[in-house]
């Protein structure tokens, strides 16, 4: 299972629970990969930590300004070597992705470009609340058209859209936050799925926040395990 993407979704401002999530997520039968999203990039100690953290990590920032400023941003993450994934919002447009692509691999040659389409929060009425008129699954397969024409690596969107995207661009990367080990509760997430079901759909890896980091860290990631060899 060593070979499959696993990341934990490292949702909190407290560095000390940040370490605990990093320890007791650690397992010689899994590679876990931390993602610091922008509760604890934006803390006190959390830039500081991530300049001096050793292991990859997913920076998820979804970044989504005009071209110069969202690829400026990028610039000034360059010190931080370790970051293997940075996320940014389709939403931005072609440009920006772009821009941010190229700036991205001249700063460093290993670090991917994740486009983030529609939240997993969000569902068609959602949609039409802001003002879209297409259905998820449309705006989805829309937006993973630009990524691909922008020349970033991959997409970020729920399972329940991957496999539909894997149909049609066989070697981009697919993300999917909004994953659950059976039984546990959807919380604010609209488009959920378990982890197996999930990599049926032929997703590159998935995202796990409270499923894995609420209650014991380490029996949820041996439950984790267990899912995941059935």
């Amino acid at each position: 299972m060593k070979h499959k993407n696993i990341f934990v979704a490292c949702d909190t401002s407290n560095l000390s629970k940040i370490k605990k999530i990093i320890k007791q997520t650690q397992t010689n039968k899994l590679k876990i990969i931390p993602k610091f999203g922008l509760q604890f990039f934006y803390s006190k100690n959390g830039r500081k930590f991530l300049e001096n953290f050793k292991k990859d990590f997913w920076l998820d920032l979804k970044i989504n300004d005009i071209p110069q400023t969202a690829s400026s941003a990028i610039d000034s993450l360059k010190d931080l070597k370790k970051c293997k994934y940075i996320t940014v919002h389709v939403n931005g447009g072609l440009a920006m992705l772009s821009s941010i692509k190229k700036k991205a691999k001249s700063i460093n040659k290993d670090l991917k470009v994740l486009g983030v389409t529609i939240l997993t929060s969000l569902n068609d009425k959602s949609l039409k609340e802001i003002g879209h008129t297409k259905s998820v699954k449309q705006l989805v397969l829309k937006q993973a058209g630009l990524i691909k024409k922008s020349g970033c690596d991959g997409i970020v969107c729920s399972a329940q859209e991957a496999k539909m995207i894997r149909q049609k661009f066989k070697k981009l990367l697919i993300f999917t936050p909004g994953i659950r080990l059976p039984g546990d509760s959807a919380d604010d997430q609209s488009r959920v799925m378990t982890p197996n079901d999930a990599f049926k759909n032929k997703v590159s890896g998935i995202v796990l926040g409270r499923s894995l980091i609420k209650g014991n860290i380490k029996s949820n990631t041996q439950k984790l395990i267990d899912h995941l060899n059935k």
